[in-house]
């Protein structure tokens, strides 16, 4: 048989018992809350403590709600009641159903570390939201796995914060479904960069950043990082990496690397049918220009990674039509007669 709780534990479990089955929708009565606190807690308490307990709460600074009545007591006088208390949450429903969304479609996160962190921002809201959300956990055991992703995270945080360069070492998978590191003339292949932003698009959780020795910007999947380190040299200033001299504008580097390749971008224009219009805007952002439109086509002119932009291209092959620039339109051009040849046989 289990000791009665000490006294002491009273105003936390009272807090307990507000986080677990209260919101704006769910409120408890003080006399709902003993019932509770002797059925679950082997607690029997008075109201007049509860009430005490419930008010320390908020000189404490918890954030409690309540309904204020007054009604006459024994004796005839006016006595103010208090009632229908909830705690105050610091996420709502729908914000807390949105991040869980987001770890479910993240494609970066292991699956036990993304059912933990699920469960971690459960514990955030109350029993009624935990029963709705339990049919919605829809993460595949199959999915490929890095479980040092939140150590490669924890340090280019840092290292970015102190301007310091990484190592680490880069990996592919193969038919095995196996992760391998790249190599270079037999060994691991350790790359040296210098970090600038981390970055999360399509599912994925990139690296922005300038690979040591070399001109331009490149980006690295977190998920594909190993063994990374923290060096102790500086990191190069990015203002002199090429595309990056202007201030560095995360938004706008995201839009012209759609597929984050890390290649040069550059002025394209193309012809598109008017229906995929809602497309452009998902993929380039409003940066985009519209002009001489038709009933059924409009041209657009964005600027681009074109590596990325030659494979959004084949994607959309069917809808659209690259105008320039010319080396990108013979480019699109070959290798769709390439396809076309190979359903031709």
């Amino acid at each position: 048989m289990y000791a009665n709780p000490p006294k002491k534990m009273l105003i936390m479990n009272i807090l307990d018992i507000l986080k677990r089955y209260t919101d704006e929708n769910h409120r408890l009565s003080q006399k709902e809350i003993a019932d509770i606190l002797e059925k679950e807690y082997n607690m029997k308490v008075d109201r007049k403590a509860i009430k005490r307990n419930l008010m320390n709460l908020i000189d404490f600074g918890y954030e409690l709600e309540y309904s204020e009545s007054v009604r006459n007591n024994k004796n005839g006088e006016e006595e103010v009641m208090y009632s229908d208390w909830y705690f105050n949450r610091d996420f709502t429903d729908a914000e807390l159903r949105l991040l869980i969304d987001g770890l479910l479609f993240s494609k970066h996160i292991p699956y036990s570390q993304c059912k933990m962190l699920i469960e971690k921002l459960e514990g955030l809201s109350n029993v009624y939201f935990q029963s709705k959300v339990k049919h919605i956990r829809n993460m595949p055991e199959s999915m490929l796995e890095n479980k040092q992703i939140f150590l490669t995270i924890e340090i280019l945080d840092e290292a970015i914060s102190k301007n310091r360069q990484v190592s680490f070492k880069y990996n592919k998978y193969d038919i095995d479904k196996k992760m391998r590191v790249k190599t270079d003339k037999g060994e691991d292949r350790i790359y040296i960069v210098n970090p600038y932003q981390m970055a999360a698009t399509n599912g994925r959780y990139y690296l922005i950043c300038n690979l040591d020795g070399k001109e331009n910007v490149s980006n690295y999947r977190l998920d594909r990082i190993s063994d990374i380190e923290m060096l102790e040299t500086k990191a190069a200033d990015w203002k002199k990496i090429k595309g990056m001299e202007r201030d560095f504008d995360l938004p706008r580097h995201m839009a012209e690397n759609i597929y984050m390749f890390g290649s040069e971008s550059a002025r394209v224009r193309f012809r598109a049918k008017r229906y995929i219009v809602n497309d452009i805007l998902d993929w380039f952002g409003k940066d985009v220009t519209f002009y001489d439109p038709s009933e059924d086509e409009v041209t657009v002119s964005v600027t681009v990674c074109q590596e990325a932009m030659f494979y959004w291209s084949m994607q959309y092959g069917e809808h659209i039509e690259v105008l320039e620039p010319a080396s990108l339109r013979d480019r699109v051009g070959t290798a769709a007669k390439s396809i076309a040849e190979k359903y031709e046989k």
